[in-house]
């Protein structure tokens, strides 16, 4: 319920996240990881401990936080390595022609979802944004 919500909060932030990384594993680990400071038992896990909801008190849920907080800064901080050394190489993005023809078939020659109902998606997609694209150059 949480993630969808946070998924539909990229549209209104106005942030790029075309595989929903935020909105699913930021989101969703931090709520999962945090509730276990609330929801653990150790009935289920006997090393465990038992947290704020099967009457052990509000002591599990700083840990959960903690760890989440330690988590999600080595992500970032990895991520960011990762995207310099990126950037710095091979680069973040193609040319403009190279998206709207396609990326799958401009950097591996073939496409990457076939549907049956022409080449680049469902409806053509590829196809549809290049003629798309050679409307708007026509009537500029």
């Amino acid at each position: 319920l949480i993630c969808p919500l946070a998924v539909a909060l990229k549209y209104k932030l106005g942030y790029d996240d075309a595989l929903d990384v935020v909105g699913i594993h930021f989101v969703g680990g931090w709520i999962g990881t945090v509730s276990l400071g609330f929801l653990s038992t150790a009935r289920v896990v006997p090393d465990g401990v038992d947290a704020l909801f099967y009457g052990g008190g509000a002591g599990q849920i700083w840990p959960q936080v903690a760890g989440a907080l330690g988590v999600s800064v080595y992500s970032f901080v990895a991520a960011l390595v990762i995207g310099l050394v990126i950037k710095k190489t091979i680069g973040f993005r193609v040319d403009e022609d190279v998206e709207i023809a396609g990326i799958d078939e401009a950097e591996h020659a073939e496409v990457g979802y076939e549907f049956g109902f022409g080449r680049g998606g469902r409806s053509g997609g590829s196809s549809i944004a290049a003629a798309s694209k050679k409307l708007e150059e026509s009537t500029a």
